[in-house]
């Protein structure tokens, strides 16, 4: 009998990811992006984003922590900030519908692993327990993509 699988976070988000499904449609529809230990990939209409938090998802209060997405359309071709009209909100949870942002941080061209000029920022948590992160985005030019929202779940220790 095999010992019991421990999970860590890595493979965690990875099982997550391929257990929705993504695996199968990013290798026909977003070929560019690559599903990796420490990132989390989501879709939303045409856009898919990476999102990677530094240091290793994994952030601890008080400490600057480097947030990232790579923003992709249908066939892998990069979204850059330069062409998305961006806005990163960050939430504690629980949080309800009339809740307004912890934190809305302005959100800058950055070059990450392979990106360049992807939509990033530098945050600092104030205390430990989960959060909530909201990226909502429109094409700066019309029809150049749908409107998207991601939202992901941080626990900050």
């Amino acid at each position: 009998m095999l010992p019991p699988l421990r999970l860590n976070n890595k493979l965690t988000s990875l099982l997550i990811v391929f257990s929705g499904g993504f695996g199968l449609f990013t290798m026909t529809h977003f070929p560019k992006i690559i599903p990796s230990f420490a990132h989390t990939v989501e879709v939303s209409g045409n856009v898919a984003a990476t999102f990677h938090l530094e240091p290793d998802h994994n952030p601890k209060a008080g400490e600057t922590a480097q947030i990232w997405f790579a923003l992709t359309r249908k066939g892998g071709e990069i979204i850059p900030l330069s062409e998305c009209k961006c806005q990163l909100s960050i939430y504690t949870e629980p949080r309800s519908q009339t809740d307004q942002p912890l934190i809305t941080p302005q959100l800058t061209p950055i070059s990450a692993e392979k990106y360049q000029g992807i939509p990033g920022t530098n945050v600092i948590f104030p205390q430990t327990g989960r959060y909530q992160l909201e990226l909502v985005g429109t094409p700066k030019k019309s029809n150049d993509f749908q409107p998207f929202k991601f939202t992901y779940a941080v626990t900050v220790r």
